[in-house]
């Protein structure tokens, strides 16, 4: 309680409100506290002076202001809430050449090197890190996070996708990783202990296609000693794959993985781009 007989409150500034606004309006409220009549619709008390009456002018003004302040901001900042937010996915549809260094091999390419900061797994430790080739032209795509193996590491049962890569003139690849357990039970198992060429793409086939795999669809297989690692290679002819109907693919096993690299393209793309997508296959490591 104050001299004049009034309560003290402690006045605090409002969420959302800046602490500009409020001083005005704490300013207006303190200079009227004497008059509390003065928010009513009649008019100013008679014995006020015409200084006092000319300070609540002022104060009232630099509420009126103060507040009208308030909702422009307000209106400024209500597209940026209610707007959705852009697409994940736009944000990466960058050109690979405008951030990736040309392959030290064909500087025609650019060369991509994942590390533990583009996929959970290789954060994880699960897979070890892998090197491609890919035309300047073409474009990361987002991989959804329930095909990404982020729900499942350190310890996923089912393969799942580290990246994807596409261009629309010429196709797309993507790298799928399968716990090793999923196909055989020995610990640390080369490509040679899971089986044959054949054996193998028989249980990765359907994450070649996106859906089925004949085998009269598997036109040819070769193996690679690259390193210390066997690579199995693959050429599919796949007229109702989900991926396309031409499909490269090369696997290899390290650790307690197996990853299986995969490009993929249509009848156009084919016709237009063959050696650019076996140059690209070609050029996977592990």
């Amino acid at each position: 309680m104050d001299k004049s007989g009034n309560p003290n409150h402690l006045i605090t500034t409002p969420p959302g409100v800046s602490p500009h606004t409020h001083t005005h309006t704490q300013m207006a409220l303190s200079s009227v506290k004497p008059f509390s009549s003065i928010f009513s619709n009649s008019n100013p008390p008679l014995f006020t002076s015409a200084k006092t009456q000319q300070s609540l002018k002022k104060n009232n003004i630099d509420l009126y202001l103060s507040r009208r302040d308030l909702m422009n901001v307000g209106l400024c900042v209500m597209p940026l809430v209610l707007s959705p937010p852009p697409p994940p996915s736009i944000a990466r549809e960058v050109a690979v050449g405008s951030y990736l260094p040309p392959s030290p091999t064909d500087t025609s390419f650019v060369l991509f090197k994942a590390t533990p900061k583009d996929t959970p797994a290789l954060r994880a430790g699960n897979v070890q890190p892998y090197t491609f080739i890919l035309p300047p032209t073409w474009k990361q795509t987002r991989v959804a996070n329930i095909l990404s193996g982020n729900y499942c590491q350190p310890k996923c049962a089912e393969p799942w996708v580290e990246v994807k890569f596409e261009d629309e003139k010429q196709g797309k690849v993507q790298v799928v990783a399968s716990p090793l357990i999923r196909l055989t039970n020995k610990p640390n198992a080369t490509i040679e202990d899971i089986g044959t060429p054949e054996k193998v793409i028989a249980s990765l086939g359907p994450f070649v296609t996106g859906n089925t795999l004949d085998p009269d669809e598997l036109l040819e297989t070769s193996i690679e000693k690259r390193g210390d690692l066997t690579y199995y290679k693959y050429v599919l002819e796949t007229p109702y794959a989900l991926t396309g109907s031409h499909n490269l693919a090369k696997a290899t096993a390290k650790g307690n993985t197996v990853v299986l690299f995969v490009v993929s393209a249509n009848d156009k793309q084919w016709s237009s781009s063959q050696k650019t997508l076996e140059a690209i296959l070609d050029s996977f490591e592990v």
